[in-house]
């Protein structure tokens, strides 16, 4: 009984922390490093018929050439509303709408724009960490709980405060080699 209990505390701690490093990955995809992609805009809400829409339910998205996107929406009555959510989510981002797509040119980066992205994503890489580290204590005290409740031995739940330890410091090396791919992305001219 305890082992199940101990392994289920383990296994649901596994989960929340690759739901937290996907968390991370998905927040560094929407930082624009100048060149297009779709991450940027596609948890876009739209204001479609009334209803708040995520815009990667509207539209399809292309990569012509390496700075231009192309929002295809399924809808051409949607056209004027996901450019106005566009415009309004403050991209930097102009929308050039010809009545059936939506073209989106990245403009180049400058240096003191890439340079405030860094700051932004190594600020998004610390927020992970703090939620890794979170997801860790939350682990350890459900364990606490079971060695109180189910009389687990002091050298067990020392035993497992080190597996969590450890857990935690692989998945925050994982983040900071995902900060360190996106600083170089972010960085490259």
């Amino acid at each position: 009984m305890e082992n199940e209990l101990v392994d289920l505390v383990m296994e649901e701690t596994r989960e929340r922390m690759a739901h937290a490093i996907e968390r991370v990955r998905a927040e560094f995809a929407a930082v624009r490093t100048g060149r297009a992609s779709s991450a940027l805009i596609e948890h876009l809400n739209v204001d479609y018929y009334g209803t708040e829409t995520p815009l990667r339910q509207l539209a399809n998205f292309s990569v012509p050439e390496p700075r231009l996107l192309v929002v295809a929406p399924f809808d051409k009555g949607a056209l004027n509303a996901i450019e106005k959510a566009i415009t309004n989510a403050d991209l930097g981002l102009s929308p050039s709408n010809d009545g059936n797509v939506i073209r989106l040119a990245f403009p180049a980066l400058t240096e003191e724009r890439r340079r405030e992205f860094v700051k932004v994503v190594r600020t998004k890489a610390e927020e992970g960490k703090v939620a890794l580290r979170g997801v860790r204590r939350h682990a350890r005290q459900e364990l606490e709980t079971l060695a109180k409740d189910h009389g687990l031995s002091s050298d067990d739940i020392e035993h497992l405060e080190k597996v969590l330890d450890k857990m935690t410091q692989d998945e925050v090396a994982a983040v900071d080699v995902l900060l360190h791919h996106k600083e170089q992305e972010l960085l490259e001219v």
